[in-house]
């Protein structure tokens, strides 16, 4: 029961870590001008990012929770002011998740704020502080040394991707099922326009993902271990992660060289209903791909990888 109440910390934790720096990202570079600005206030609920800051702050003081549970082994000290304190002010783990606790809290503090870039740039920095924070709190600390740093590296530009890429499925995903988006043309071709954009961001995320994920793979596997990973609960969990990355390479791929042309042809002969829908399903299976990347990922921090002793 612990390890699935700190697997469920994890998913609220990078969900919405990955909505805090990917969405203004996404609003700065793919929606530009006053047409992305409308596109924004129509299609972006207001309490987007709130939402994302709170998911945050409640999954960083239940993981903080659990893991006073555990370092103690006693399941009272999970509610104990004391035993919190001491595993958030003396462990690695404890200063991780109070910085992100605190960034998280600045970032729900600023959501209010009239929307502008100078807002989204700084809330996309809290976003990325809180993606870097994971790093100290899972596998990608656990090498010393040249290697240690390797893999840390890798796994804060794995967090970083990820979050550049969900982010943007997530703020797209908004815009393209909002009615008001659809029923007003100069957002529709600010979302077009934005679709375009993000092919690019998004090849590039996804080749960082790739390369990091093998970087990964290699101190969390190894060689060695790849022929046994089906007879281990992380080896399971491993590759039904990569199938549900898989299809959101492939919806991505449908969106980009099929869907996005479809909607420009759409506005071109004002009739852009029926690419909207098949953007609509798409970008949707992409969301619950996403949320399921996002799940077996909280479940991969509470598992031995086949290289760590369990």
């Amino acid at each position: 029961m612990a390890q699935l109440l700190f697997a469920g910390a994890r998913l609220l934790q990078y969900g919405g870590a990955a909505v805090l720096f990917g969405v203004p990202l996404f609003f700065m570079y793919g929606l530009s001008g006053d047409a992305g600005r409308r596109a924004v206030r129509l299609g972006w609920p207001p309490w987007g990012l709130a939402l994302a800051a709170l998911a945050v702050l409640m999954g960083g003081a239940a993981a903080l929770a659990c893991e006073t549970a555990a370092m103690n082994d006693r399941a009272a000290d999970a509610f104990r002011p004391a035993a919190l304190w001491e595993v958030l002010t003396g462990s690695r783990f404890g200063l991780a998740v109070g910085v992100r606790l605190g960034l998280a809290a600045l970032a729900l503090a600023a959501s209010p704020a009239p929307r502008s870039r100078g807002v989204w740039a700084f809330i996309a920095l809290l976003g990325a502080g809180i993606s870097a924070s994971f790093a100290w709190t899972g596998h990608g600390q656990m090498d010393d040394g040249a290697g240690g740093l390797v893999h840390l590296g890798a796994d804060i530009a794995h967090l970083f991707a990820t979050g550049l890429w969900l982010g943007a499925v997530a703020a797209l995903a908004g815009l393209v099922l909002s009615r008001q988006v659809r029923a007003d043309p100069l957002a529709l071709q600010a979302l077009q326009s934005g679709l375009r954009r993000f092919s690019g961001v998004g090849t590039l995320a996804v080749a960082v993902l790739i390369l990091t994920g093998l970087i990964n793979g290699w101190f969390m596997v190894g060689l060695d271990h790849v022929a046994g990973l089906t007879g281990s609960a992380y080896g399971v969990v491993l590759i039904a992660k990569l199938l549900a990355f898989a299809l959101m390479l492939a919806l991505a791929a449908q969106n980009r060289f099929r869907l996005t042309p479809r909607l420009a042809v759409g506005l071109s002969h004002r009739a852009p209903e029926p690419a909207l829908r098949a953007l609509g399903w798409s970008i949707g299976l992409e969301t619950a791909a996403a949320l399921t990347v996002l799940a077996l990922v909280g479940a991969l921090g509470v598992l031995s990888p086949p290289s760590m002793p369990a």
